[in-house]
């Protein structure tokens, strides 16, 4: 409210006999401001100083006038614009005080058509700076009185503060909605929140990103949009905290949710609190697409890790080896399972060569351009192998230091190989359970959901069944595992295989080795098709390689000492084939079949027909009971009907 004590100064300049007018002139304008100061100020300057007519204006650039108020003939009347060359004011403006007692329609004819006499004082700023003017004029002569001049120049004082102040006025609103439209449009976000994440005001940039709507933001909270994983809670509470403790926090990376869809996005945000104390001021960019390609190439670059892991170890693709019937099934049965998304359960002794059966399988199938990943379930310890298949978040138990991608995740696209399936833990088989059901799983310590595009093939030497039975595998998971199972003969099941597969580890290592074999001893051939191979296809690679090691000739020669003597039912090497097995004429000389039976009777013959506990014939074959009665049930072989 202005005030209405008139000042000391003002009151010498007037005398006291006109306080009484001044006070009524102050009092009509005290309680107004702006455009409205200035129109009660002419009004009662003109009743004060006896005029007809009375206005305020402002000077233009270009050497124009704009009245702000005037009051003519008992009313205002409509502000106009004027150009100030041949008019009295025009002297107002360039010497600041301009009284014409009469005669003024003669001087300035015929802009002032009318007007005899006139009195303008000009409006000036703080600095000096001529803003506009005050004047009056009438129809009739205005003597030469100091009381209308004292009156002219008080007020026209007063109307210089007021023109001033709203000149700051204005310019600091235009310079508000400058920075307002800056701080609008600007392409980086800025938010101004309370201390408790509290929007206070967002730019257009921040909304955009923060997927917010206008109207939210009176009831948004930052703190919100940060989803409930230890590493993204962490990072906000120690950005919140720095930004507590009165220091600049920059360019912390933030992991937040869009509020309209949720979707993750990533930013990098510095933030400072404003002096005030009361919020702070904070700017960020959208990094997501950054963030996730940095991801993308994290996970490629494991699986290159992974890939140039097993480059470095010894494939045996496309080294799957055999004419037998039992081996050539299973390739056709990989042919037809290959195309497909199915999930393959590959069953088999070990040693058999189920990975290369799992690697056949994905390099004919349409993911074939995409990773092929392993891992060995019975090779992780218990605690390790859930956060291998399914990676874990940051902090989500001791030792997680950073984020890692599960063998899932890296096989996105393409292929996971589970091998010894049968050695997983009860609550890793749930996780595996729901990963073949929704095709979905969770990193330990996260809460974000991966949907999992992955084949999965299983494989395992154990019996499942049994295994079932015993409680210690699930029922459920075998039968999502087992939606086209293979099964693998053992070699002893592929005797005509064996010269083929020795032929081809003769090739492989000799040349690793720097020996040059030209042929091979029959006799030596007979013991390895005599030998049942409990170890399989991976026994008979390492005792060629062995034997190339030792060989001193060109014909390789394998003696019976390298033969493992202490595997139990194993015919000594001095023993002569069976009549009719390898080595002897006759039309069961490639007999399999009979070569097998022959093998199974000796050992029976050996344990007394015991089939089960220590001394038994199925523990000297290196079999299950199980598997031998079901072998001797389909070779006819019975105590009764077997002599000895």
């Amino acid at each position: 409210m202005r005030e209405v004590e008139l000042t000391s100064a003002e009151v010498a300049a007037a005398g006291a006999e006109d306080v009484a007018l001044l006070r009524s002139v102050v009092e009509g304008t005290a309680h107004s401001s702006g455009a409205r100061f200035l129109e009660n100020l002419v009004q009662h300057v003109a009743a004060a100083v006896g005029v007809h007519h009375a206005f305020a204006s402002e000077l233009l650039p270009g050497g124009r006038i704009r009245t702000l108020a005037f009051w003519s003939n008992g009313k205002l009347v409509d502000n106009i614009e004027y150009e100030l060359a041949g008019t009295p004011c025009e002297e107002v403006l360039s010497g600041g005080i301009c009284h014409i007692p009469s005669g003024v329609q003669q001087k300035y004819a015929p802009k002032e058509q009318g007007v005899e006499s006139y009195l303008g004082v000009a409006l000036k700023s703080q600095n000096g700076a001529v803003m506009g003017h005050l004047c009056g004029f009438d129809e009739a002569p205005m003597p030469s009185e100091p009381r209308k001049l004292a009156i002219f120049q008080i007020f026209a004082a007063r109307a210089g503060a007021e023109l001033e102040r709203a000149r700051v006025e204005r310019e600091l609103h235009e310079s508000e909605e400058r920075f307002r439209d800056l701080f609008d449009e600007a392409p980086i976000a800025y938010v101004n929140e309370g201390l408790d994440s509290k929007f206070l005001r967002a730019n257009r940039a921040a909304l955009r990103i923060l997927g917010v709507k206008p109207e939210e933001v009176p009831t948004m909270y930052g703190a919100s949009l940060c989803p409930d994983t230890p590493d993204a809670q962490r990072r906000l509470k120690e950005a919140f905290e720095s930004v507590g403790r009165g220091t600049d926090t920059s360019g912390v990376v933030l992991e937040l949710r869009r509020k309209d869809d949720g979707r993750p996005i990533f930013i990098q945000w510095w933030s400072k609190p404003d002096p005030s104390g009361t919020h702070t001021r904070t700017m960020f960019v959208d990094i997501t697409d950054r963030v996730l390609m940095e991801r993308e190439q994290a996970k490629l670059q494991q699986q290159n890790n992974y890939l140039r892991e097993e480059i470095k170890s010894v494939h045996n693709f496309e080294e799957i080896i055999g004419a037998t019937a039992g081996l050539v099934q299973v390739l056709r049965n990989v042919q037809r399972v290959a195309p497909t998304d199915a999930t393959v359960l590959i069953l088999g002794e070990t040693g058999t060569g189920k990975e290369l059966i799992a690697r056949a399988i994905h390099s004919t199938s349409n993911r074939a351009d995409k990773p092929f990943i392993k891992i060995n379930c019975a090779a992780l310890p218990t605690g390790l192998i859930e956060s291998e298949l399914f990676g874990h978040e940051r902090g989500a138990f001791s030792g997680a230091i950073q984020r890692r991608i599960g063998r899932f995740e890296l096989a996105q696209g393409g292929t996971i190989f589970l091998d010894e399936i049968g050695e997983v833990s009860a609550e890793v088989q749930i996780k595996l359970l729901r990963v073949l059901q929704e095709r979905e799983f969770e990193r330990i310590g996260g809460n974000q959901t991966i949907k999992c595009d992955a084949r999965i093939v299983a494989a395992t030497n154990r019996d499942l069944a049994a295994a079932i039975a015993a409680g210690t595998f699930r029922q459920d998971l075998f039968y999502r595992l087992n939606v086209f199972p293979l099964t693998l003969p053992p070699l002893r099941a592929r005797a005509e295989d064996i010269p083929l597969l020795v032929k081809f580890f003769v090739q492989k290592y000799g040349f690793r080795v720097g020996r040059r074999i030209e042929s091979i001893d029959q006799a030596t051939m007979d013991r390895l098709m005599c030998y049942p191979w409990p170890g399989n296809i991976r026994e008979l690679e390492n005792i060629i390689e062995r034997a190339l090691i030792l060989a001193a000739s060109p014909v390789l020669s394998i003696e019976a000492e390298l033969l493992p003597s202490s595997v139990p039912g194993m015919r000594k090497a001095t023993d002569q084939p069976p009549p009719g097995g390898p080595g002897h004429d006759g039309a069961a000389a490639n007999d399999l079949e009979s070569v097998q039976r022959e093998h199974i009777l000796a050992v029976l013959r050996q344990s007394r027909w015991v089939v089960e506990g220590e001394q038994g014939a199925a523990v000297r074959l290196g079999m299950k009971p199980a598997t031998l009665r079901h072998r001797m049930k389909k070779l006819g072989i019975s105590r009764w009907g077997a002599q000895g």
